[in-house]
């Protein structure tokens, strides 16, 4: 059974299956990227500060800061096109949507910045947090809205061919009251008790 304001069909399976292949491959990337071990001579210390991370960043020059800073942005952006897509649906509050792919690309994050404590050469930065998240934010609210409502009006054209080619309504337009309807619920007249 399909799950309500999920869009069916073998095309919602096929989006499905690519984000979930996708995100896997992109968390792997992930993995390789920020967990594997850095022969360097020394380690800065942890930066807990907020800010302070992004603050030295923009001291260096415009050129080393953008570089950094779009680093910091682009490492996990393709999550916030890629949890959505993973999740299906079609018809779901765009804040909701939002609220949930910003908080599972925080807790992604804040797991990489918590295993980046056990590996050499690496250390935890409370910017990089940050930046994360605000990348996988950005992304979503580049791509998910204008996605979805593409593939809204992709399923309701679908949707109305489908009837004209079924010959529905002989021709006429439809109105949106016939096109929700689901017809006339049946009724069962009353019979009288027997003494």
């Amino acid at each position: 059974m399909q799950r309500q304001g999920s869009f069916g069909g073998s095309a919602a399976f096929r989006i499905r299956v690519a984000g979930g292949v996708l995100l896997v491959a992109h968390l792997a990337l992930v993995a390789w990227l920020t967990l594997r071990p850095l022969d360097v001579p020394w380690v800065t210390p942890p930066n807990l500060h907020p800010l302070a991370g992004i603050r030295a960043d923009l001291a260096l020059g415009d050129r080393e800061a953008a570089r950094r800073l779009g680093e910091g942005l682009a490492l996990l952006a393709p999550l916030g096109v890629l949890l959505p897509a993973v999740h299906g649906r079609l018809t779901v509050s765009p804040l909701a949507s939002l609220i949930r792919t910003a908080a599972a690309g925080a807790l992604i994050s804040l797991g990489i910045a918590l295993l980046q404590t056990g590996v050499p050469g690496r250390v935890a930065d409370v910017d990089a947090l940050l930046l994360n998240t605000a990348g996988v934010v950005l992304a979503h609210l580049a791509v998910v809205p204008a996605g979805r409502a593409w593939l809204r009006r992709r399923e309701a054209g679908g949707a109305c061919a489908a009837r004209e080619g079924a010959g529905y309504g002989a021709g006429r337009p439809v109105t949106l009251q016939e096109e929700l309807s689901q017809g006339r619920t049946p009724t069962i007249p009353r019979v009288g008790i027997a003494p």
